[in-house]
């Protein structure tokens, strides 16, 4: 089965630190570009951060320079590494995968929330 399953939501201070995971099974992993939305109470969900095949990245403009997102093929894992947390940040966060001529896949989602 195709599955992604994010991991590290949680409860934390506005100016902390939190890592996201996120675990594919049942896609050749290494062949998708990896990406992660998040979706805030009452808003649309949108694109943090994504990392193509080679690793190639791009990141929102309200999370540049503070989310890293990277990948270990070895491992089929994505992360986003989150710092300087701001209260707007708070959403769930999805992982997503995308290969061309494959259907997109999505995670269920994992809470962050941001405390003032």
């Amino acid at each position: 089965q195709v599955q992604l399953v994010e991991s590290g939501g949680g409860l934390v201070q506005a100016g902390g630190s939190l890592r996201l995971s996120c675990t594919a099974s049942g896609i050749t992993f290494s062949r998708y570009a990896m990406g992660w939305y998040r979706q805030a109470p009452g808003k649309q969900r949108e694109l943090v951060a994504d990392i193509s095949s080679d690793s190639t990245t791009n990141y929102a403009d309200s999370v540049k320079n503070r989310f890293t997102i990277s990948r270990d093929n070895a491992k089929n894992m994505v992360y986003l590494e989150m710092s300087s947390l701001k209260p707007e940040d708070t959403a769930v966060y999805y992982c997503r995968g995308r290969r061309l001529g494959y259907a997109g896949v999505w995670g269920q989602g994992t809470l962050v929330t941001v405390s003032s």
